[in-house]
């Protein structure tokens, strides 16, 4: 990637000193010297030095010289001359070296012919040209196909020049006669480009005398053959049923590109079912031939394609995306599985079930590094398969249970997180699922895993057996309590004056003792006894996973074990006759929370237990000791209503987003009606008359209409020059993705011609121009359009700026009219997206670039501001609007997009409603690069400030 350098190197490279070195090496005799000072001077010219002391040296000490390595320096250093004068005159010098080039390209040796032939491609002076047309004619019969290949470019080339069909008036019959004669497949292929490029009729004409060879002929030949059928079928497409067949013969060939380049003109010109589906049978079969990644990815890219806008046909190819699941690359796994998801129907569900489980299986092998990711994809995949599809739940969901242990946190997550969905939306598989759930419950070692696992037992556990099962599954996975224990260890001392240390404690006690005479008497006794010190009772190897856990601090999991537990006793008491039972259970329940308590609180704990975590499970103490109907209610019957609701939500929303894709055409009233049925069918084949009833289609649903708005072109009309300027500019800004192309309109307000004039740009940020400037000439009053090209490499707001040069006859001096700067938005690059409430988190807390914004704005309403940052920002609320609904005088909420480049954006809104009715609080902006969260953060405090 090119950055600015930010180191001065001095460097006289234009000095007279560097120059006459290099002259006195090319008057020697030793043929290295001459190497290494022409090569000196082709890098001065490629630096901007002119040189042009050395020309006339050149002329004389490098042109005689024989060797091969001098002379194509020669060529190097004649392409980078400057051959014209200001006015755009040939030098008189540049005559010189004709004479030169006629001599090569009558040289005895073939590679010195081939070079000055090609070097001749390269020249845009027809003067200099001109005298050489004979010789170039000569080549075109040469023995050596090198100098074949190479000269029918050269005559290409020349004709394309202004008035070059004047020097070679029969150039096409020539390269046609030498087409048909031709046995090199490089110059076969060079002659159908000359007539592709310049007599078009005569490369149809022979492509069409030619049919049944093109399957016969080389790879670079067909792959002109098909840029030629795009062009043809581009200006008449009424003729391109003739040409598919061509195309449908060539996806037999043995390139793989040749085979590509053929799926992808079908899908240009045809949108026949019969040639959409030969396409896609194209891109599978390639998808698993081929062996690099970047291939793989591209080839995808093209099916994602096909899958928007042939869906039907690519239902019937879904088994073969899914094979590409066997590459080991996760993104190219990730993009087989969003493709074959959009594809799924009653009809594939089942076979697309089937293949991912076996896929989950075989990640349980461990041979690769990432199966816990991949795993993790699939169990997604799976999941949105049972929700679209509820029937096959049953036979994935027992598959996936046995993952709930797994190692990779987030895969098991994603399972505990599908089964919650599919208990819910499934009433029939809820005893089964409780069943394996309470049976496997003791693998779960995630502390994440667990507090979903636990909120299922506690929801769905309604039989008497299941409520008692989840009660004993939970005590067998705690262990034995208490969860610590006291030691004490006391050493009895005398009385001693001594001060004592800290630690210890003097305890004074009285004791009978006998005296010599063998009476009694009471006698005094002080002891040191030392503190008991409290030691964690680890429990045996068996006691579970819920226990190791809380003893590794994890009080906001005893506060879910305590809601489990409530919910259990009080569902107990509504299934279980028995006061007694019932009793029991609710004593052990209430035994199990206060030694959780006295964990929090104790020095055993490696840190206190959380006021909330505390306050949780006081809570659930004073219910089971105070239990009456209001609150029984609000315990077995709110939390699952809540859950309901919040799928159902879900569920809204991927149908809303659903149904912003589907964009709706219509026709207008007064359109043209083909009827297709009333039409001659003689001599259209099959895929013509497909093709046909499309286009009917096509054009019946207004698809032929979805042209850009005029209003949207008006607005990225940017003027460039003020209206008083001499010279009036104004640029057309289209942004694709990853280059920028501006169509600069530029008049001409004054009565003289503009010689010379240039469109001179330059950019800062990471844009890139790809082309030189040229020089053109501009008629008094009259305009032209310029057009360049930009390549952006990152999502970053750029500027483009510069200034327009040119020349007058009465003034010499060049004038320059500057030009407005051009500001890329970056809100062309980066589009709403939608990720996981894991995923955001997860990349929350790895992106290290973050953009802290305070919220300055005149708006007081919270929602409003909200959807006004998402509106400026082309963001996705990932929050739900439940969550935000109503007036709290706070609101926070997630939003994310993702860049063409496959970055990532991540933003925080967070805001408070003061006394006054302003908002305040902060917007933070987190990604991966800097570019991103500072272009970001400049357009949030642009745009925050009003609604305008």
């Amino acid at each position: 990637m090119d950055k600015s350098c930010t180191l001065l190197v001095h460097y006289d490279k234009g000095t007279p000193a560097v120059a006459k070195e290099i002259k006195e090496a090319l008057e020697g005799n030793d043929v290295e010297a001459k190497v290494d000072a022409m090569k000196k001077a082709v890098m001065l010219l490629l630096n901007g030095e002119t040189i042009p002391q050395l020309f006339i040296t050149i002329i004389r000490y490098v042109l005689p010289s024989e060797d091969h390595t001098i002379q194509k320096l020669l060529l190097l250093y004649l392409e980078l001359i400057e051959k014209t004068d200001s006015r755009g005159k040939v030098l008189p010098e540049m005559i010189l070296i004709c004479q030169n080039l006629r001599n090569n390209l009558q040289h005895p040796n073939e590679y010195i012919r081939g070079v000055t032939l090609r070097f001749l491609c390269r020249l845009k002076e027809t003067e200099i040209v001109e005298p050489l047309t004979p010789s170039v004619l000569q080549n075109l019969e040469h023995r050596h196909p090198f100098v074949r290949r190479n000269a029918i470019l050269a005559v290409m080339s020349i004709y394309k020049l202004p008035n070059g069909d004047q020097l070679f008036v029969d150039a096409p019959e020539m390269i046609e006669k030498a087409l048909s004669t031709e046995q090199d497949p490089s110059a076969k292929r060079n002659a159908f480009l000359m007539l592709f490029t310049c007599a078009e009729e005569r490369a149809v004409n022979y492509l069409l005398s030619n049919v049944d060879k093109v399957s016969d002929w080389n790879e670079s030949l067909q792959m002109v053959v098909l840029e030629l059928i795009r062009s043809v079928c581009k200006t008449k497409p009424a003729e391109k049923g003739k040409y598919i067949k061509i195309i449908i013969s060539l996806l037999s060939a043995t390139s793989s590109a040749v085979i590509y380049e053929c799926a992808g003109t079908l899908v240009s010109l045809s949108s026949a079912p019969t040639a959409i589906r030969a396409a896609a049978n194209t891109y599978c079969q390639l998808l698993l031939s081929q062996s690099d990644n970047n291939v793989k990815l591209i080839l995808l890219d093209r099916l994602s394609e096909l899958k928007s806008l042939h869906r039907d046909i690519m239902v019937e190819l879904i088994i073969d995306v899914l094979r590409a699941l066997s590459s080991p690359n996760l993104d190219i796994r990730k993009k087989t599985l969003d493709i074959a998801l959009d594809l799924i129907t009653h009809h594939n569900i089942n076979e697309v079930v089937q293949m991912l489980k076996k896929e989950v299986v075989k990640t349980q092998s461990g041979e690769l590094e990432k199966n816990g990711e991949y795993r993790q994809m699939l169990i997604q995949a799976i999941h949105a398969c049972a929700v679209k599809f509820p029937e096959v739940a049953s036979t994935v969901v027992h598959l996936l249970m046995d993952f709930l242990g797994d190692s990779n946190v987030a895969s098991a997550l994603d399972v505990v997180a599908f089964v919650r969905e599919i208990i819910e939306t499934n009433p029939k598989l809820r005893v089964s699922i409780i069943t394996r759930l309470l049976d496997t419950f003791y693998q779960i070692r995630a502390g994440k895993v667990c507090p979903c696992a636990l909120w299922i037992i506690g929801e769905y556990c309604l039989s008497l057996s299941e409520v008692e099962s989840g009660v004993a599954t939970i005590k067998q996975c705690l262990g034995e309590l208490p969860f610590y224990s006291v030691s004490e260890e006391s050493e009895p001392t005398e009385t001693s004056n001594k001060i004592q240390p800290t630690s210890s404690a003097m305890v004074s006690s009285r004791k009978p003792v006998i005296l010599a005479d063998g009476t009694y008497a009471t006698q005094s006794a002080a002891s040191e006894t030392t503190f008991s010190t409290p030691t964690v009772v680890q429990g045996s190897v068996t006691s579970g996973n819920l226990r190791t856990l809380l003893l590794t601090g994890d009080f906001f999991l005893g506060a879910v074990v305590a809601c489990t537990l409530t919910k259990l006793v009080l569902r107990l008491e509504e299934v279980q006759p028995s006061k007694t039972e019932v009793n029991k259970t609710v004593t052990q329940a209430l035994l199990i929370m206060v030694s959780m308590l006295q964990l929090g609180q104790s020095p055993a704990s490696p840190h206190p237990i959380d006021n909330d975590s505390y306050e949780r499970i006081v809570l659930c103490i004073k219910l089971l000791c105070h239990r009456n109907a209001e609150m029984k209610k609000i315990w077995l019957e709110s939390c699952r209503q809540s859950f309901v609701k919040m799928i159902s939500e879900k569920q809204l929303t991927e149908m809303a987003e659903l149904k912003a894709k589907t964009q709706t055409t219509n026709a207008q009233p007064d359109d043209l009606i083909d009827f297709f049925h009333l039409k001659s069918r003689k001599g259209m084949s099959q895929l013509e008359l497909e093709d046909q009833v499309q286009d009917d289609l096509k054009r019946a649903t207004g698809e032929f209409t979805k042209d850009e708005n005029d209003g949207n072109k008006l607005n990225r009309i940017l003027q460039l020059t003020g209206f008083s300027d001499p010279v009036y500019a104004e640029a057309y800004v289209t942004v694709h993705h990853y280059d920028i192309a501006l169509e600069v309109t530029v008049i001409n307000r004054t009565k003289e011609t503009l010689q010379n004039m240039c469109l001179e740009l330059a950019t800062m940020g990471d844009l890139k121009l790809v082309e030189r400037p040229q020089n053109y000439s501009l008629a008094p009053e009259t305009s032209m359009q310029i057009k360049a090209n930009i390549k952006v490499s990152s999502t970053e707001t750029g500027v483009i700026f510069g200034n327009i040069v040119y020349e007058t006859s009465n003034v010499m001096e060049r004038n320059v009219v500057v030009l407005n700067d051009i500001h890329i938005d970056i809100m062309d690059y980066i589009s709403p997206a939608v990720c996981s409430e894991a995923a955001f988190r997860t990349m929350w807390a790895e992106f290290e670039w973050e953009n802290k914004v305070a919220v300055n704005t005149t708006i007081q309403n919270e929602r409003e501001f909200l959807d006004h940052i998402i509106k400026s920002t082309n963001m996705k609320c990932l929050t739900a609007p439940s969550a935000i609904e109503g007036e709290c005088g706070f609101l926070a909420a997630n939003l994310y997009a993702k860049s063409v480049f496959g970055e990532d954006a991540l933003v925080n809104v967070s805001i408070e409603k003061q006394t006054d009715g302003a908002l305040s609080g902060y917007i933070r902006i987190r990604s991966k690069t800097q570019g991103i969260a500072l272009s970001l953060g400049d357009k949030i405090t642009l745009k925050q400030k009003g609604s305008s």
